[in-house]
This record gives C-alpha cells, structure tokens and sequence, in this order.
C-alpha cells in the first residue's frame, strides 16, 4: 500500500482533464510514482499489458517520467519509453503501439509547473469521469500492492514513424514553394517541425525559437495569448514569408499567422479543415466546441456535413468523436481532432492541412482566410470574479428582454438577434469568468463586450 494523501492535496493537483501542479510543492517524483501505479492498476484491470511514456523538453520531465514508470512496473505493467515528444507524438505511439499513454508535460503552462496528460490504447481520454476519479480516490486511500512480477522497460524512437504517418494522411508533394515562419516557443514544436516539415521539398521554414528549453526565455509558450504571437507576426512579414505557424509548448496544438501578420482565427482554421474533409467524405460529422464560430456549423450544412455542437475540453470533443464517427472536430483554443489520428488531436496535422490548402491554390493566407470569416469576435476575455454564479445571473438579468434564447450546455450562452451571441463560462481552477462574444460586426461586437464587463466587473 502506497502512502495516503489528504483529498485536499490530491484534488489540487488531479484536475479534471490531467494532472498538473507546481514541481516540489505538488508534484514531485514519489507523487507521480503513485499516479503511475494507480493508472496501471486501472489499465491492468482494462486488459493492458504494456504502457507508453513520452516526455517534454521541461528540466523535471524525465525524472518525473522515470518514477511514473516505476510505478507502472511495480504493477507488472511493461513500459516503452519513446524520450522527448510532442502531445500528438505520444497520442501517435497509443495508437500505432496499441498501448495506454502517458505524456510528461504542463503544455503552456509556466516552467515551474509540470503534469501529465493520460490516455487509453488508441489514444482514448482519460479524464474525470473515465478513470481520475478512481486515481485521485487510490491517492486518498493508497494504493494497493501488485504481488505479481515487475514490469519490463525499453526504449523506442518513433518520431519518424510519427512524422510519416502523417505525410501520408496530408501529402504536400504537389503544392507550390511555401515559405513557412514557425515560432515552436522553446517547445516540443522544436523538435518535431524539423522532422514533419523540415524534410519536405517545397517548403522553406524560417524557425524562431526551435532551442528546447524548459524555461520559456522568449516568450510563454500560450500563443493563445495574443503578445505571445508578437515576435512570429515580425519574423513573417520581415521575411516574406507565405504563412506563420506558432506552437504551444508541448506542440498539440497550432495558431496560424497569415502573410501581412495578422492572426487568423481557430475557427477560420476548423472550416477549412472541415471543408478539406467533407470533400473527401460528403456528408460527414463535424464536432466544433460552443465558443466556435456560427460561421462553422453554416458552412458544414452547407456543404451537406453534420455538424454537431459540443462542450469545451478535449474529454467531451473526444468522447462526441467517438460516439458520432465524427471526421474532424475544431476548438476556439486551436485543438483540432481527426477521426484519422485516433479522434485525438493534432495541431501537427491541422497546419499540414492549412499549408495543403494554402499551397493548392495561387491565393494569399489572408485571402484564404477571409472566405471561412462570415463574422466578428471578441476571443477569450478573462475576469477575476469571487462570486461567478452570481455574476453570470446578473448579466442574465439585464439580458432577459434581449435574449432570443439562453443554454447552458456550458456556462451559459445567449443568443441575441441579428446573428449576436456571448457565452460566460466559470473556471473549473481558478476565481475566473470567461466571456466570448460574437457578432456582425466589430462595432457590435465591442459594444456587447463593453456591457457584459460592466456587470461582471461590478
């Protein structure tokens, strides 16, 4: 039996998606060990022989990698190490491998943080409610002692496999000559960009900031964040490029530049995506998240696809993948899911689509992008709220007359006429409110964003 820890403790650090935490204070080497212990006896009891570990470029992460596999062994689990990796490199080992997954990494989150990301074989989330429960529960109690054989431990490179895999699912042997800038933010996007596009002949990359190094020195590794795209939309327009393409820090996920520099939004991305896929399946599914632009769902029906609308959080995205056979699925946050990397996500394979789609047509990125672009938005806005269900039925108050409709599918979302919306959603970790507004227009939109924070930050 494995040490118990308090429910406070353990709540904190197991969230509801993954396992996160300051390293030395919530995380340490003897805490992931007993997380890799329970995550094997979970797997064993599911038919699992084997576990695959990848692990980021941040200084903790092998040591940390290191003592999950002692717990998984100690559980007569073998282990196969496949080194440093992107996200999608190791939700590619789960399901090449055939093997649950665990990947060491606090994705865009500061250096001193570090986490784990679990998944089943063929890349099947793990998250509160199909199997953290029971491993923050063990963590309480302590786990139980194997009394069966040690697991076996080797080591595997798949980073060409990874990078094949998807060459084959995107061929890019036809377009023109592209210029691509690319800010891997001292991430994991370093080290698989040369590999997947670094090898192909029509494409010149101009890499920013490929160095691995754990502790961000230029900039946070959030592209997300707009002043964090600030150094790739100057390397773009200062090097003629045809495209910039920036990463988080452990590469899921991917954020598109056009030509003059301008961001182009993750929803203009999922409806090109997800016309590239109608295309070759008409009539498919589409996942988009509730935060996505209406422009997603009217291009899909358009198209003749089905689109299906979903909560945020890759849990819920996978989980409609899999019940809908859904092709694709796009988040606001720039997750982009494909039915043929698992359902899992790959910000890898969404810029080999939009570099395909790019390089396909004698068109600009920005012109490409403005035919996905049918309305206004505000992004993310953040509110440090102590009383958030309060707040949230504030703003319902003084949108009562107004509102055509309201669900709370997430948080809640309005729907105004004349094609406007705003979602408010609570924080599942921190005091915060999250508001994303929509509308025809950015005078619209600017005006709704005004009264909205006026509530909220009353």
């Amino acid at each position: 039996m494995t040490v118990a820890r308090s429910a406070e403790f353990v709540n904190a650090v197991i969230k509801a998606y993954d396992v996160r935490g300051v390293v030395g204070e919530q995380i340490d080497g003897d805490f992931v060990r007993d997380v890799g212990a329970s995550f094997a006896r979970l797997m064993r009891g599911e038919g699992a022989h084997r576990v695959v570990i990848g692990h980021d470029m941040r200084e903790s992460s092998p040591a940390l990698a290191a003592a999950f596999a002692e717990g998984v062994r100690a559980q007569g689990l073998d282990v196969v190490h496949i080194g440093l990796a992107s996200t999608d490199q190791l939700y590619f080992a789960s399901g090449s491998l055939s093997c649950p997954g665990a990947m060491f990494t606090a994705s865009h989150n500061p250096a001193r943080y570090n986490g784990i990301k679990l998944c089943r074989a063929n890349a099947l989330p793990v998250g509160q409610d199909t199997g953290l429960t029971e491993i923050r529960a063990e963590l309480v109690a302590g786990v139980p002692e194997y009394a069966g054989p040690r697991g076996t431990e080797s080591t595997v490179d798949l980073l060409p496999d990874y990078a094949r895999f998807l060459h084959e699912l995107v061929p890019l042997d036809k377009i023109r000559p592209l210029t691509v800038a690319v800010d891997a933010g001292n991430g994991m996007g370093g080290y698989t960009v040369p590999a997947v596009l670094g090898t192909l002949s029509k494409l010149t990359v101009v890499p920013l900031y490929f160095e691995l190094d754990g502790s961000f020195p230029n900039h946070e590794a959030n592209p997300l964040d707009p002043k964090n795209l600030v150094d790739l939309q100057r390397l773009v327009v200062e090097s003629g490029a045809d495209i910039g393409l920036a990463f988080d820090g452990d590469a899921d996920r991917c954020f598109v530049v056009d030509e003059k520099g301008a961001p182009v939004s993750p929803s203009a991305v999922t409806a090109l995506v997800a016309e590239r896929e109608l295309a070759k399946e008409p009539g498919a599914t589409i996942i988009h998240n509730l935060i996505t632009s209406r422009a997603v769902p009217q291009l899909v029906a358009e198209l003749g696809g089905t689109a299906v609308r979903t909560r945020v959080g890759h849990s819920f995205i996978k989980q409609e993948m899999a019940t809908t056979g859904a092709v694709f699925g796009g988040e606001h946050s720039a997750h982009y899911y494909f039915r043929a990397f698992w359902g899992a996500d790959s910000g890898m394979l969404a810029a080999l689509h939009v570099l395909a789609a790019l390089g396909e047509r004698d068109r600009s990125m920005s012109e490409l992008a403005a035919t996905y672009g049918r309305f206004a938005s505000s992004g993310e806005i953040n509110s440090t709220v102590a009383d958030a269900a309060g707040r949230t039925a504030a703003v319902l108050d003084a949108f009562a007359d107004r509102a055509a409709s309201v669900d709370r599918l997430d948080g809640v979302t309005v729907h105004l006429p004349e094609d406007a919306w705003f979602n408010l959603r609570a924080s599942n970790t921190e005091p915060l409110l999250r508001l994303n507004v929509e509308a025809r227009t950015s005078a619209d939109v600017d005006a709704l964003v005004t009264e909205i924070l006026s509530i909220v930050r009353s």
